[in-house]
């Protein structure tokens, strides 16, 4: 703001010695040669003028920077708070639309609206101030017309404002659809709903078309009208400085006007209305940015619960045990699933967590890991709070990265030597398959696993774990969906890993995982009991 204030004040004086150079040429006759100083001074004022607003642009630019990063840090910081177990229920179409475009869509508010709004009051306010002294009539003139621009302005983007929500709204819903289409673009072929879901893509596609030019309808609408205005009152003023200069008006300071006077009020008008008419142009980023931060403040508004990240949350604990004291966890008002929960699990001890489907163990496995929070109570995770404690995981799917076999093990250790990640494939029974990929551990490897089976993908998973040598291993069904080698292959993983003292809880239904364990706790009905 304060580079586009010089700018502005360069500007008011451009016109200064820009009207003064033809006033002594024309009307005084003064040689051109005697005009030098004011010619430098009026390339010093376009010089000036030039750098503020290069400074401004380069300002405005890093500012919006900054905001664009902070929300970016909110929004991180709110789906770390979320957790992986709420956050998956969001469509990953819909976040990739927040963290990119509707953040993006903030740019234009801060970098030119923001700082727009201050100079259109300020440097009008300097322009005025100088009219008013030139004549004063001319000044009520601006001043009498100036108030129509941001009038029509506010009552255009009231419309804007909306639109531009429903616009960001309805591309938000249409990511996610076509995202999950995508995704389940297998599963339509086999069932013969592909042109089903092409209809619907379709339809959802013309009506954000439709959208989209409504918003631009009610853009273009608003520059006209406020180009329209803004022309209307700079043609009065020049009728009224021609006809003053004319003797035809006789009313007022209009017989002092000069052509000094004249010409540098008729210079100074449109500038005067420049600031508004930016503003103008610059409102439809104010509408745009007000529809995405909408959106984002909707998502920050839904307040995931205490985030067990937070210092602020350790609880005292011993440092040898898992320690869970009353702990209850209800989903959506219901039934809580687990119901002032106590529970204590020794360093060391492999925990086998089985019962009917939906009894609760996953949430268990969950609230250990820090993915969800408890309603009520406390847990302890040697001394520590759930979700500050680093711990190994393994879902009932593996996690994979589109890269090699290395990229995949190297997530959770990044500085793993090539033989440290051999050593940990054949842990989990994958040295056969690695002698006789060509490339070895940098063999290619998708996100859907392409290339390897099922029982593969988890097992490279695993081998995460054997990498990283965390002490407390979290795995939820960890031989579902397997087959027999690859069950025969997680079963003596886990064994090689309970032998080396790492604190090891599951849940499973195999008979094989849980005659692995020290202790087999039945979850059910809220309540967790010994089997």
């Amino acid at each position: 703001m304060a580079a586009g204030i010089v700018a502005g004040v360069a500007t008011i004086v451009q016109m200064v010695l820009l009207a003064r150079i033809v006033h002594l040429g024309i009307i005084a006759k003064i040689p051109v040669a005697n005009l030098t100083p004011l010619f430098l001074g009026l390339i010093l004022a376009l010089a000036v003028r030039a750098i503020g607003q290069g400074f401004q642009s380069r300002f405005a630019a890093r500012c919006s920077e900054q905001v664009r990063r902070d929300v970016r840090r909110q929004l991180h910081k709110h789906w770390q708070a979320t957790g992986p177990v709420e956050l998956g229920q969001i469509s990953a179409g819909t976040l990739a639309r927040e963290w990119i475009d509707h953040v993006e869509a903030l740019h234009g508010y801060f970098a030119r609206f923001l700082p727009q709004m201050t100079l259109s009051m300020i440097v009008p306010a300097l322009i005025l101030a100088l009219v008013f002294w030139l004549d004063w009539l001319a000044g009520i003139f601006l001043l009498l017309s100036a108030p129509l621009i941001p009038l029509f302005m506010a009552l255009v983007g009231m419309g804007a404002e909306k639109l531009n929500q429903q616009h960001f709204e309805t591309i938000s819903r249409l990511s996610g659809q076509f995202l999950d289409k995508v995704r389940g673009l297998t599963t339509l072929q086999l069932f013969g709903q592909t042109a089903g879901a092409a209809e619907l893509i379709r339809n959802r596609s013309d009506h954000y078309r439709r959208i989209t030019m409504k918003t631009l309808r009610v853009a273009f609408l608003s520059s006209a009208v406020l180009e329209f205005f803004a022309s209307v009152a700079i043609a009065v003023i020049a009728i009224y400085i021609g006809f003053g200069l004319l003797g035809y008006i006789t009313y007022g300071p209009s017989n002092e006007l000069t052509l000094f006077t004249g010409l540098l009020i008729l210079l100074l008008a449109p500038e005067f209305f420049q600031p508004l008419r930016t503003l103008s142009q610059h409102y439809h980023d104010r509408a745009t940015a007000m529809g995405a931060a909408a959106e984002i403040l909707d998502r920050l508004r839904r307040a995931p619960q205490d985030d067990p990240t937070d210092p602020r949350a350790t609880v005292e604990g011993s440092n040898d045990l898992i320690e869970l004291r009353a702990v209850t966890k209800t989903f959506g008002g219901n039934t809580p699933v687990l119901r002032e929960l106590s529970l204590n699990v020794h360093k060391g001890e492999v925990i086998a967590l089985t019962g009917p489907s939906g009894g609760g163990k996953s949430t268990l496995l969950h609230l250990l890991a820090g993915f969800i929070a408890a309603d009520s109570g406390e847990l302890h995770l040697f001394g520590q709070p759930p979700g500050s404690f680093q711990f190994g995981w393994l879902g009932q799917k593996g996690f994979l990265v589109h890269g090699t076999w290395a990229d995949n093990l190297r997530l959770t250790r990044p500085d793993a030597s090539d033989i440290a990640i051999e050593t940990a494939l054949r842990n989990v029974g994958l040295g056969p398959l690695l002698k006789n990929r060509k490339d070895g551990i940098y063999s290619a490897v998708s996100e859907d696993g392409y290339g390897i089976s099922g029982g593969q993908a988890r097992r490279l998973s695993l081998a995460r774990i054997f990498l990283s040598d965390f002490d407390l291993i979290l795995l939820d069904e960890p031989t579902a969906g397997l087959d027999n080698d690859s069950e025969l292959f997680v079963l003596e993983a886990l064994h090689k890993l309970a032998i080396a003292g790492k604190t090891l809880i599951f849940s499973t239904h195999h008979q094989a995982l849980l005659t692995l364990a020290n202790r087999i706790l039945l979850v059910s009905d809220g309540a967790v009991r010994n089997a």
